[in-house]
C-alpha cells in the first residue's frame, strides 16, 4: 500500500514541477524505451536460434560446397 502512495506522489510531484505535457512526454519515452528493448530481446533470441541452425546445417553445407566444387572441375 506504501509502494502505491509513493508511487501516487511521485506523479503528482513530477506534474507540479514539470508540467503535464512534459509528464506525458517523459511516460511516452519510457513507454518506447521498454518497447525497444523487447524488440532487441527478440532479436537476440532470434539471432541465437538461427546461429544454433547455422551450426548444425554446417556440415551438410561444407558437404554440398564440396560436391559443386568437384563437378566443376
Amino acid at each position: 500500500m506504501l509502494g502505491i502512495y509513493v508511487i501516487i506522489s511521485l506523479i503528482v510531484l513530477m506534474v507540479a514541477y514539470a508540467g503535464v505535457e512534459e509528464t506525458m512526454r517523459l511516460f511516452a519515452y519510457a513507454d518506447l524505451v521498454i518497447r525497444y528493448q523487447w524488440i532487441e530481446f527478440k532479436m537476440f533470441m532470434m539471432r541465437r536460434k538461427l546461429e544454433q541452425q547455422l551450426i548444425k546445417d554446417l556440415p551438410n553445407l561444407n558437404k554440398l560446397a564440396k560436391e559443386l566444387k568437384d563437378d566443376q572441375r
